[in-house]
């Protein structure tokens, strides 16, 4: 293998391996853009984190007591058999209750949350929650309209005095502390406080006044209840405010209210039960004192002192009878007492006494299930409407459990009155069998079985009262609080760090996007990739130049763009070395003018000639000639003058290039009419073979190969084709030409060379030719943002 062929072989190697590179110093040749994104990023973060609000989180945890899931606590033990405090919570529902707008209502209002007290420190309004500099009051029973919203200004002049304002400086008036004013807003009494009055002295004090309903939806909104998982009863509340004091508060008083309420509806049960328990044993002593009134009437009457013996063994039975009369009248009694009340309820729904006695399992099953829906009902009403689906629903199921305790009470009461009227009359025959007993005897005895069956009923009601009384006393919330509300301090919503970083990250990545976003969008040729679709060898690239001179080979020996033509001369004498010994013909041209292949043939000539080489560059773009206006040479004959006249010898149209001993030219000539024609004149041949045998190499500038048809007139004469692409300034789509002429094969031996590429980048891959002669980049390093956004004006 030649060293050259290990030379390319290396640069494809090279090229494979610097994808990664090849992006960074793609992004790094924009360095002053990406580092002022940066810099305007984090500046703007620092005004971000001084100017904007901060917001503090608070948070708090409640137990919801669920039997069920083990939310019972022990100091009811003691209680357990009171059903009063055997209700059970649903978590879910708990949890909708805390979200409620009613209970947020009664919290705003509670804590006053639709007023703010602002001051103006720098940009920002600072809102005194605990210790504003005044507060605004109303008149007794009179109350701010709930849908008023309102901001005024009050300048304090004194501790006495205070200037009204509206937000826009306009003065309303002057006032005193302490008095009532008519404003625009209502009827105020401002008072100030005495926490440093004075040094609120020559101070605005903004005031808003805001609806009601707007103030519960923001905290609605903005507080988040969420039980911890599926399998616990507890909720965490949580609440982000700049104010924390004031999310503490909205979030403790927001669970004061649900224990309020949740106490409130245990309460109402228990209320009922002893409003009807009282009920009854007022109609209960009526009739106990009238039956004590007759037994003591009778005894008074007759005498009656003690009672005979002699009937005992027959007084025993009848007591047994007599014992199982009066549980079943109890229970006789109890039942139609329920009943009649349940019936007074005529189809409405209302709670209704539970565990009064009656030893029917079923009946105090259907009522506890009863309650509880009774007691759903008037906890959903509140924050729907009657006609709501679920309240319907509900009703429906009242009423059909009203008639279900209304029928196992009507069974229950026929089997008790069959099995009175058994007990009594088997008490009857075996009172007609002590015939010994004196009729008086019977009598008081039959008084004295009515008082005891009396004063049972009061006792047990008596009892039953006690216990709803001491169940009233001690009802509890459904919540236990785990953790009052508390913040740790820390700003949650401006984490100075966080912002900064996110600001760096924003500030590299913007711009790195824009230009990713410019080069998707550009469709112009920039590096040896987007040559890529032309089935031609790559000879290299000529990096632009920062001198105004024309000819750089020779004048700056060490300059990347001599080693660039250096090396372009070397890969160019690798693809004619198979080539004949006559002069070598290489032939430069373009797609477009402008693309610079006047200045590379030029240069690529000048370099040949400082190999000892003897060199001839002709001037073949008849149309367009531009190398005798790089060299500043005028008025010199050329090829059109050796075809139109025959007298011109070829030799003295030949001369000698300024400067290049081995260089010698030929030039256009006038620009003829018709230029196409002219090149398929038989004296071009003559040309070439004059060149050929007295020059080395034969290099001819030809006319943009995409523009017009003289370059395809003149392929048979060349031995290679340096096709020049400008990099930044042909579009990609311009290709197609030389990708044609190639699989045509119009042009043969084509060989693609970029023109014009990033110094400090050679191939654009981050290597190039100076290798540190020194050569000054400086006329490429400097104007970074304004070369990146020409692209757009090519």
């Amino acid at each position: 293998m030649s060293k050259m062929e290990q030379h390319i072989n290396l640069e494809n190697e090279l090229e494979n391996q610097t994808t990664i590179r090849d992006a960074f110093d793609k992004y790094r040749s924009h360095w002053k853009l990406i580092s002022l994104s940066i810099i305007i990023a984090l500046i703007s973060a620092y005004f971000y984190t001084k100017y904007t609000i901060s917001y503090y989180e608070v948070n708090a945890s409640i137990l919801i007591r669920d039997k069920n899931k083990g939310g019972e606590v022990s100091e009811l033990s003691a209680f357990n058999d009171l059903e009063i405090f055997n209700s059970e919570n649903n978590i879910e529902n708990e949890i909708e209750i805390l979200r409620s707008r009613r209970l947020m209502r009664k919290v705003v209002e509670d804590l006053n949350l639709r007023i703010q007290y602002l001051t103006q420190e720098g940009p920002v309004a600072r809102e005194h929650y605990k210790n504003p500099p005044l507060v605004i009051n109303t008149l007794e029973n009179i109350k701010i309209d709930s849908s008023l919203s309102a901001s005024f200004k009050i300048y304090i002049k004194s501790e006495s005095l205070f200037e009204l304002k509206t937000t826009e400086d306009k003065l309303l008036g002057t006032y005193e502390f302490g008095k009532n004013i008519k404003t625009p807003y209502g009827n105020f009494i401002i008072t100030p406080t005495e926490i440093n009055r004075k040094s609120w002295i020559k101070s605005d004090i903004t005031v808003l006044i805001n609806p009601i309903n707007q103030v519960v939806d923001l905290y609605r909104s903005q507080i988040s209840i969420e039980a911890i998982n599926t399998s616990s009863n507890v909720i965490n509340l949580s609440l982000k405010d700049p104010v924390m004091e004031k999310a503490a508060d909205i979030i403790n008083n927001l669970i004061q209210q649900h224990n309020l309420d949740a106490i409130s509806d245990k309460n109402q049960i228990a209320k009922n039960t002893l409003n009807f328990i009282n009920e009854r044993m007022k109609l209960i002593n009526t009739e106990l004192s009238e039956v004590e009134y007759d037994a003591e009437e009778f005894k008074s009457k007759n005498k009656m002192l003690d009672m005979s013996s002699e009937a005992g063994m027959f007084l025993e039975t009848e007591n047994y009878y007599q014992k199982e009369i009066l549980d079943v009248n109890t229970q006789l009694k109890l039942a139609e007492y329920m009943y009649a009340f349940v019936a007074e309820l005529k189809n409405e729904p209302s709670l209704i006494p539970s565990n009064i006695g009656i030893n029917d399992p079923s009946i105090s099953k259907l009522t506890e299930q009863y309650n509880m829906l009774v007691l759903e009902r008037f906890r959903l009403i509140k924050t729907a409407g009657e006609k709501n689906p679920v309240i319907v629903n509900l009703y429906d199921q009242i009423i059909n459990l009203q008639k279900s305790i209304k029928e196992s009470l009507n069974n229950l009461i026929t089997p008790l009155k069959i099995k009175q009227k058994a007990l009594y009359r088997k008490e009857t025959e075996t009172a007609n069998r002590i015939s010994s007993v004196p009729k008086f005897e019977r009598v008081y005895r039959s008084i004295q079985r009515q008082q005891q069956i009396k004063e049972s009923l009061y006792l047990y009601l008596l009892q039953k009262r006690e216990e709803t009384a001491i169940a009233l006393a001690v009802t509890v919330s459904n919540d236990k609080i785990i953790d009052d509300a508390y913040g740790t301090g820390v700003k949650v919503s401006q984490q100075k760090r966080t912002i900064f970083i996110i600001a760096f990250v924003l500030g590299l990545l913007i711009p790195i996007a824009l230009i990713y976003i410019i080069e998707l969008l550009d469709t112009k040729v920039h590096t040896k990739k987007d040559l890529s679709v032309v089935p031609a060898p790559f000879l290299g690239d000529i990096p632009l130049s920062g001198s105004q001179q024309k000819i750089i080979s020779g004048i700056k020996e060490n300059s990347s763009v001599s080693e660039a033509f250096r090396l372009l001369r070397t890969h160019i004498n690798f693809l004619l070395k198979n080539k004949n010994d006559l002069g070598k013909t290489i032939f430069v041209t373009s797609t477009l003018s402008k693309e610079g292949k006047s200045f590379i043939a030029l240069n690529l000539a000048a370099t040949y000639s400082l190999s000892n080489k003897k060199v001839l560059l002709i001037e073949m773009d008849l149309r367009n000639p531009k190398i005798l206006k790089y060299l500043e040479i005028k008025n010199k004959k050329g090829i059109t003058n050796y075809i139109v006249d025959e007298e011109i010898n070829l030799k003295d149209l030949i001369f000698n290039c300024p400067d290049f001993e081995n260089l010698d030219l030929l030039a256009s000539g006038l620009i003829p009419p018709n230029p196409a024609e002219m090149l398929m004149h038989k004296k071009i041949e003559t040309i070439f073979e004059y060149a050929r045998k007295n020059y080395d190499y034969i290099i001819v500038d030809t006319a943009p190969a995409g523009m017009v048809a003289d370059t395809l007139l003149l392929t048979n004469y060349a031995d290679i084709f340096v096709y020049v692409v400008r990099a930044n300034y042909l579009d990609k789509r311009f290709l197609r030409v030389p990708e044609s002429l190639v699989k045509e094969g119009k042009i043969k031996n084509m060989s693609i060379l970029l023109n014009g590429t990033d110094e400090k980048k050679g191939y654009g891959y981050g290597y190039g030719y100076g290798y540190g002669y020194g050569y000054s980049n400086h006329e490429t390093s400097k104007n970074v943002v304004k070369r990146f956004f020409n692209r757009f004006k090519n």
